[in-house]
């Protein structure tokens, strides 16, 4: 059943270009399947898309002709488990394959589909060696990412700079965590939860499902990747401030806001969708912060406020989360070319929030120079009352993080 799941999602994502996550989390609901199953389904299907192109070019090596889409994401299947899995023995994965072929209705395409992952199989090890090196092509190909963003990496990285983030994008992220502080302390959170510390910051040892440890239960910790964590850092928090994050869900920044001010002060937090609000104002009711006031709305209808902090972690291409979300790397890139426009109207609403000698800081999970720099750079133009602070960019192969910009501008004083 998890193959068969995996399957069922490849097509999913393949036909209607759905959401990997909303997708799995549908069939492993639909299919009842226990958390064994569907950690094994989500790895076969998440593994796939972390290494599509690369699948393709080892079935390519051996499978000559157009193939029918379903057989592809059955040779895909099996390749992944012939090259990635070695807990799975190759003659189970060729079988489970040529079953599938046949339960399916492509009997006929159930020879080529043995033949060829027996290929695959015996040449590991000794694969044929992928063209163009020191190309971008060659990269988009061993690593799975599109010819366009590898570019774009290289244009900023360099050839093996883009080597190492996209060799960190297929692989997986930990789980890092932030103590609250207002409810425990770091030595007693890890006395219960299994955690090591990495150069970035605390995780888990073991993610799966979190809501189930107690320390969670009892409000004692929040999940939030320390680059996310940073960008609160940057605003330098104090007890009693007045605090807007304007793009709040799923709460992360509203959640370290109000742990850094010890829960006094003031934390409001906005977001366009009511339902992820509301997961905020759990969060918050589970950790006991009493200072977070959940405000649906859309950020750019923020009209004042005198906030001595406000946040702008503005929607973005999400480019440097890809190795928690892979299937960010298939987004058309023509559906990129509108979000600076959108990003820069969300900074000069937010900005609209600061009080005099109050700060802003900007923020984005991608490391796209027009979805960051360019975006600071034109508000800072047209707007002379605001000076940069601090920028920074964090990159997953170097921090240990996921890819985040941030950039913090104070708002001028009255004279």
């Amino acid at each position: 059943m998890p193959r068969n799941t995996a399957l069922e999602a490849l097509e999913r994502f393949r036909r209607d270009s759905a959401w990997s996550r909303q997708v799995m989390a549908a069939l492993a609901e639909k299919h009842r399947l226990s958390d064994r199953d569907t950690a094994l389904a989500a790895r076969l299907f998440y593994g796939v898309l972390q290494n599509m192109a690369l699948c393709d070019f080892y079935i390519g090596c051996y499978a000559k002709g157009k193939l029918e889409p379903k057989v592809r994401d059955i040779l895909r299947l099996g390749t992944y488990q012939l090259l990635w899995m070695d807990k799975i023995p190759p003659r189970a994965a060729v079988d489970e394959a040529v079953r599938q072929c046949r339960s399916l209705g492509y009997a006929r395409a159930a020879g080529l589909v043995n033949a060829v992952l027996r290929r695959i199989g015996e040449a590991k090890g000794n694969l044929p060696p992928v063209p163009g090196e020191g190309t971008a092509e060659h990269l988009s190909v061993l690593y799975s990412h599109p010819v366009w963003l590898v570019r774009e990496l290289m244009d900023l990285r360099g050839y093996e700079g883009a080597r190492a983030v996209l060799q960190a994008d297929n692989t997986e992220p930990p789980v890092y965590i932030q103590v609250n502080t207002c409810r425990t302390k770091e030595q007693e959170l890890t006395a219960m939860v299994p955690v090591h510390r990495t150069q970035a910051g605390l995780a888990l040892d073991r993610a799966g499902d979190i809501t189930r440890l107690e320390a969670f239960k009892k409000g004692m910790f929040f999940v939030q990747d320390p680059a996310a964590h940073a960008a609160v850092e940057a605003a330098e928090l104090s007890a009693g401030m007045r605090v807007l994050d304007a793009c709040a869900a799923p709460g992360g920044k509203s959640f370290a806001a109000a742990v850094a001010m010890g829960d006094r002060g003031e934390v409001t937090a906005r977001d366009i969708l009511e339902k992820k609000l509301a997961l905020v104002a759990r969060g918050a009711e589970r950790m006991g912060l009493t200072c977070i006031r959940c405000r649906p709305g859309d950020a750019r209808d923020i009209d004042g406020g005198d906030y001595d902090a406000v946040f702008a972690d503005v929607p973005c291409s999400g480019m440097g989360v890809i190795r928690k979300k892979p299937d960010i790397r298939y987004r058309p890139p023509e559906g990129l070319a509108e979000l600076p426009a959108l990003q820069e109207e969300l900074l000069s609403c937010a900005a609209a929030a600061v009080k005099p000698g109050g700060r802003l800081i900007y923020s984005t999970c991608t490391w796209r120079t027009q979805e960051n720099e360019a975006v600071t750079d034109r508000f800072l133009a047209a707007r002379g009352d605001f000076t940069k602070t601090l920028e920074r960019t964090f990159w997953p192969d170097r921090d240990g993080t996921d890819g985040f910009y941030l950039c913090r501008m104070d708002r001028a004083k009255r004279i």
